[in-house]
């Protein structure tokens, strides 16, 4: 039996805010959107050329207040062709929220406080 991922949600409480920072700080676009009849949820799925894995961001209507996401204890990863220019951007962005340095690796936070750790090319 084999599996393969095709992808992983993320509940945020703004979606356009959600939408134009994976945009700038990751490049993922929006491929194709759901919405509820009744305008209970949205769901967009993003994501760009180098993978089909997409992100799947959920926008609940009756769920206005931050989520609980625990110690950050999860994470979502990215490798980059050009690591030092994905952290000036991060920078600039005010984004980064840990970095270990000895292992090679930084995160960056999303505006809903969901940690994505940021590789080096291989």
């Amino acid at each position: 039996m084999k599996f393969t991922m095709i992808h992983e949600n993320y509940n945020v409480t703004d979606l356009e805010r959600s939408l134009a920072f994976y945009e700038k700080a990751l490049g993922l676009k929006e491929k194709r959107r759901k919405e509820a009849a009744d305008g209970a949820h949205i769901i967009v799925f993003i994501g760009n050329e180098m993978t089909d894995f997409e992100m799947e961001l959920t926008w609940l209507r009756d769920h206005p207040q931050p989520y609980d996401i625990g110690e950050e204890e999860f994470h979502l990863a990215f490798r980059t062709d050009d690591f030092e220019g994905a952290h000036k951007l991060h920078e600039e962005m005010g984004c980064i929220c840990f970095e270990n340095p000895a292992m090679g690796i930084y995160f960056i936070q999303d505006p809903d406080g969901y940690w994505l750790e940021i590789l080096p090319p291989r």
